[in-house]
C-alpha cells in the first residue's frame, strides 16, 4: 500500500470511529450531531473538494456533486446518521475501484537497458569516448566486442556476429561485415568494428524506440468509468426532479405545504444515492481481476477487462511469444557414409568453446561430457565458423561462406532455421540444422481466439520472410508481417487499428525489450511475463504469468464473464432504485426504509459480484 492510500485508509477510519461512536453511545444531541458532522468532514472531505472544484471549471453534474448535495441534504432534514452512512458507503466504493484499476507501473525507459552510454568516436589513429550525442554524422567510431553499437551506421572495417535482440527480439546473433548496416542497440560479440555514423543520436533508432514508449501512452484512449458516464445523465435528471418536486407541487395542489414537499425533494436525493452502483461496479471487475491473477493472468486495471470484451484483431510476436525462443537442434543431414551421431558428436566437439546460442544449441542436443583432451588447435573464426581437430581428425563447423572459403563442396539446405555445415579431413560429412520451436499451445489458441469472436489474427516479427510465413502457415494466422523493426512494428499497428470500428479493440502480444512501444501503442498490450523483458511487462495492460498463449483466451472469456455479472447488477440495481425513487417522491418511502433497501441491492449486488472470483477453469 502507498503513503496516500494509507492515508485515506487512516482518515477513513477515523471518521467511521466517530460516526459508529455517535450511533451506539448514548450521548447528548449537540455532541452527538458534532460527531456526525466531524465524521462526515473527515470521511466525505475529499468528495466535496472534488465537487467545488469540478462545478468551478464547469462540470457539475458528476457523482461527486450528487454525493455531497445527497448527503447534506440528509444533514438538512436532520437526517445525520444516514448522511454519514451514504458518504461513507460511496467511499468504501470509491477505494474498491482505486484498487482495481490501481496500476503500479514504474518509468518503462529506466528498465530499458539499450541507451548506448558512450562511444569510441576515431580520431586520426587514436580514439576518444565521448558521448552519443556528441558524435556527427560522417564520424568514425569503434566498437569493441561486448560493447553496444551507439548509433546508427555503416561498417567500414572488420566483420563480427552482433546481437540484435533488443531491437528485433530475434534470439539468433547476426553476422556484420563491411559494407553493412547496423543500428543503435545492437550489441557487438566478438569481431572489432569501425563504423561510419549516418544519423545522429536524436534520429538513431534506440532514440526513436525511447521515445515511442515514452510518447505512446498519451496516445491511447483511456475507457471512461462507467459511474462518470451513468452519473452524466442520472445525476442532472434527479437533481432536477428533487427541485420540481419541492417546487412545483405546492404550486399546483391545493392545500400542499411547501414545508412538506422540501422534505419530500431531500428524501429523493438522500436514496438518490447509487450506493450499489458505487460498490458493485467496481467489485465486479476487481472480483474478475481477482479470478483472472489465480489463472496467471494479471490485469493491469478494470479498464483493460473491460476492454478485453470487445477484441477484433489480436497481433502477435513470434520468438518468445508464439515460439518458445529457444532454438535447438532440428533436423540432421549427412553424407559420405557419416552416422547422424557421429556427426552430432564432430559438431558438438568442435563448438564445445564456443558460447554462441547455436554452439550451445548442439551441444544441448548432444547431451554427453565433452573430453576437452579430444580437441586440439580449436579456432573460431568470426562470421564463418570454427576449425577444431577432434580425435585426430580435421573439423570444420560453420556457414556456406566458411565451405566455400575453404573450398569444401557441399549440399546447400533449404529450410526455415540456420545451418551449419560440417567438414571432416576436407571432405562434406552433412549439416545440422537449429532453429525455434513452436509454444505447444499456439495452434489451439489462435482456433480457439477465433471460435470466441475474434476477427483477425496477425503476426509481426523481425524474422526473415520465409520464417514467418512458416510459422504463420503451421498456425492458421491470418496475415504476416515480417523483417520488421520496434518502430515499424508499430506503424503497422496504427494501420491495423484503422481497420477495426472505434467500439472495437487491437490486441498486441509480445515478450522483448522491442516489443515495449508497441504493447504500449496497442488497445490492449499483452505480455508474456514468465520469460518476457521487464520493460514488455511494465509497458503491457495485461501479463500472462505462465508465459502460455492460450492465457489470452481466458483472460477473454473471464472478462466477458465479469462484464454479464456487472450488467446483471447495473440493471437490477436501477431498476430497484426507480421503484425507490418513485416511492420517496409519492411519500411512501421513509428514509430509514429507503436506506434500508439501498443498503440490500447493494449488498446483493456485492455477493452476486462476488462470484466473479469463482473461477474453477477456463
Amino acid at each position: 500500500m502507498d503513503e496516500q492510500s494509507r492515508k485515506e485508509l487512516i482518515l477513513v477510519g477515523m471518521g467511521t470511529a466517530l460516526f459508529v461512536a455517535a450511533l451506539i453511545f448514548k450521548m447528548p444531541d449537540k455532541i452527538k450531531f458534532i460527531f456526525y458532522l466531524i465524521g462526515y468532514l473527515i470521511i466525505g472531505g475529499e468528495v466535496l473538494q472534488r465537487a467545488g472544484k469540478n462545478i468551478l471549471r464547469g462540470r457539475i453534474f458528476d457523482e461527486n456533486f450528487l454525493m455531497g448535495i445527497a448527503t447534506i441534504g440528509a444533514f438538512a432534514i436532520g437526517q445525520f446518521p444516514e448522511g454519514v452512512a451514504v458518504m461513507l458507503f460511496y467511499r468504501i466504493g470509491e477505494s474498491l475501484q482505486d484498487m482495481a484499476v490501481h496500476r503500479s507501473r514504474k518509468s518503462i525507459t529506466q528498465l530499458m537497458d539499450i541507451r548506448p552510454d558512450y562511444a569510441n568516436l576515431k580520431i586520426g589513429e587514436n580514439e576518444k569516448k565521448i558521448s552519443p550525442i556528441d558524435v556527427s554524422v560522417g564520424n568514425y567510431i569503434i566498437v569493441k566486442p561486448g560493447e553496444k553499437v551507439p548509433l546508427d551506421g555503416i561498417v567500414t572495417e572488420g566483420n563480427s556476429m552482433v546481437n540484435t535482440s533488443a531491437l528485433t527480439g530475434e534470439s539468433v546473433p547476426r553476422e556484420v561485415e563491411t559494407g553493412d548496416t547496423v543500428l543503435g542497440g545492437f550489441i557487438n560479440m566478438d569481431g572489432l568494428l569501425t563504423i561510419e555514423v549516418t544519423k545522429g543520436f536524436e534520429e538513431s533508432t534506440v532514440s526513436k524506440i525511447l521515445k515511442l514508449v515514452e510518447d505512446s501512452g498519451s496516445k491511447k484512449a483511456s475507457t471512461e468509468n462507467f459511474i462518470t458516464k451513468f452519473a452524466r445523465y442520472y445525476t442532472p435528471v434527479v437533481v432536477f426532479v428533487a427541485l420540481a418536486l419541492a417546487i412545483v407541487p405546492p404550486l399546483i395542489v391545493e392545500g400542499a405545504v411547501l414545508s412538506d414537499w422540501i422534505y419530500r425533494a431531500l428524501v429523493f436525493l438522500v436514496i438518490s444515492c447509487p450506493c450499489a452502483l458505487v460498490i458493485s461496479i467496481p467489485l465486479g471487475f476487481f472480483g474478475g481481476i481477482g479470478g483472472a491473477s489465480r489463472h496467471g493472468i494479471l490485469v493491469k486495471g478494470g479498464n483493460y477487462l473491460e476492454a478485453l470484451n470487445n477484441v477484433d484483431i489480436v497481433v502477435f510476436d513470434k520468438t518468445g511469444t508464439l515460439t518458445k525462443g529457444v532454438f535447438k537442434v532440428t533436423e540432421i543431414n549427412t553424407d559420405t557414409g557419416v552416422s547422424k551421431d557421429e556427426l552430432l558428436e564432430y559438431a558438438a566437439h568442435a563448438e564445445s568453446y564456443s558460447n554462441h546460442p547455436i554452439a550451445t544449441s548442439i551441444l544441448a542436443a548432444y547431451g554427453k561430457e565433452i573430453n576437452k583432451e579430444n580437441i586440439e588447435n580449436y579456432e573460431e573464426m568470426s562470421g564463418y565458423g570454427v576449425r577444431a581437430k577432434v580425435k585426430g581428425k580435421e573439423i570444420l563447423a560453420g556457414n556456406k561462406k566458411f565451405m566455400d572459403r575453404e573450398g569444401i563442396l557441399y549440399r546447400p539446405v533449404e529450410t526455415v532455421g540456420t545451418a551449419i555445415y560440417i567438414a571432416v579431413d576436407g571432405v562434406f560429412a552433412g549439416s545440422i540444422v537449429i532453429s525455434d520451436e513452436l509454444r505447444e499451445d499456439s495452434k489451439d489458441t489462435i482456433s480457439m481466439l477465433k471460435a470466441i469472436g475474434v476477427n483477425k489474427t496477425i503476426m509481426l516479427t523481425g524474422d526473415n520472410e520465409s520464417v514467418g510465413k512458416k510459422v504463420a502457415g503451421e498456425l492458421g494466422i491470418d496475415e504476416v508481417y515480417s523483417e520488421l523493426l520496434p518502430d515499424e512494428k508499430v506503424k503497422e499497428i496504427e494501420l491495423l487499428s484503422k481497420q477495426k470500428s472505434s467500439k472495437k479493440k487491437l490486441v498486441f502480444v509480445g515478450d522483448g525489450i522491442n516489443d515495449a512501444p508497441v504493447l504500449a501503442r496497442a488497445d490492449i498490450g499483452v505480455a508474456m511475463g514468465g520469460l518476457g523483458s521487464d520493460a514488455a511487462v511494465e509497458a503491457a495492460d495485461v501479463v500472462l504469468m505462465t508465459d502460455e498463449p492460450m492465457k489470452l483466451v481466458g483472460a477473454i472469456k473471464i472478462a466477458k464473464r465479469t462484464n454479464r455479472i456487472v450488467w446483471q447488477n447495473i440493471l437490477f440495481a436501477i431498476a430497484v432504485k426507480i421503484i425507490i425513487l418513485v416511492s420517496g417522491a409519492g411519500g411512501i418511502a421513509t428514509m430509514w426504509e429507503a436506506v434500508f433497501a439501498d443498503v440490500g441491492v447493494a449488498l446483493i449486488a456485492v455477493l452476486n459480484s462476488m462470484r466473479v472470483m469463482k473461477i474453477n477453469s477456463i
